[in-house]
C-alpha cells in the first residue's frame, strides 16, 4: 500500500461513506458501508455488510461517483458478509463501462463464503481478481489488471 493514500470522500463533493443504516433519498440502506481511498490513479471502494437488492441502488450510486474521479477502480469485498445477483448487475455494468474507456475493474479480498455469486456466474474468472488489497493496487497501478 503507498503512503500517499487520500481519502477521496474528503477530497471530492461527492457521497460520504455510507454508514450501515444510513438513510439516502428515504431509503433504508441497512447494513451497508461503503468508503473510498485514492492510491495514485487508483480508487479503492470499500464494501463492508451485504450486496443485496435492498443495497444495490447505493452501490450503484457509489461505484458511479467513483468513476467519475478515476478509471481504474478496485473494489475491496473483504468484508462483505452476502452478495446477491442484484450486485453482480452492479459490477458488471460498470466493469463494461470501464472497460470500453480502457479503464479497470478489478476486485480484492473477495472470500468465496460470502460472495459465491461471483464463482457461481463465472464472474470471478473474467474480472481481475486478487486475493488482497496490496496485490490489487500493485497490478492496476501498473495498468495490468489482469487478475492474479
Amino acid at each position: 500500500m503507498q503512503g500517499d493514500a487520500k481519502d477521496i470522500v474528503s477530497a471530492y463533493d461527492w457521497p460520504r461513506p455510507v454508514a450501515p443504516g444510513a438513510e439516502r433519498g428515504g431509503v433504508s440502506v441497512e447494513g451497508l458501508g461503503l468508503s473510498s481511498q485514492s492510491h495514485g490513479r487508483v480508487t479503492v471502494v470499500a464494501v463492508r455488510g451485504e450486496l443485496d437488492a435492498v443495497t444495490s441502488r447505493e452501490f450503484d450510486d457509489y461505484l458511479t461517483s467513483a468513476r467519475r474521479h478515476s478509471d481504474r477502480i478496485i473494489l475491496d469485498l473483504a468484508a462483505v458478509e452476502f452478495m446477491d445477483t442484484s450486485s453482480l448487475a452492479v459490477i458488471v455494468g460498470h466493469w463494461k463501462k470501464l472497460t470500453a474507456s480502457n479503464g479497470i475493474l478489478a476486485l480484492a479480498g473477495a472470500r468465496y463464503r460470502y460472495t459465491k455469486t461471483l464463482w457461481i456466474t463465472g464472474l470471478a474468472d473474467r474480472l481481475p481478481r486478487y486475493d488482497t488489497l496490496e496485490q490489487a493496487i500493485a497490478a492496476v497501478s501498473d495498468g495490468d489488471g489482469n487478475g492474479g
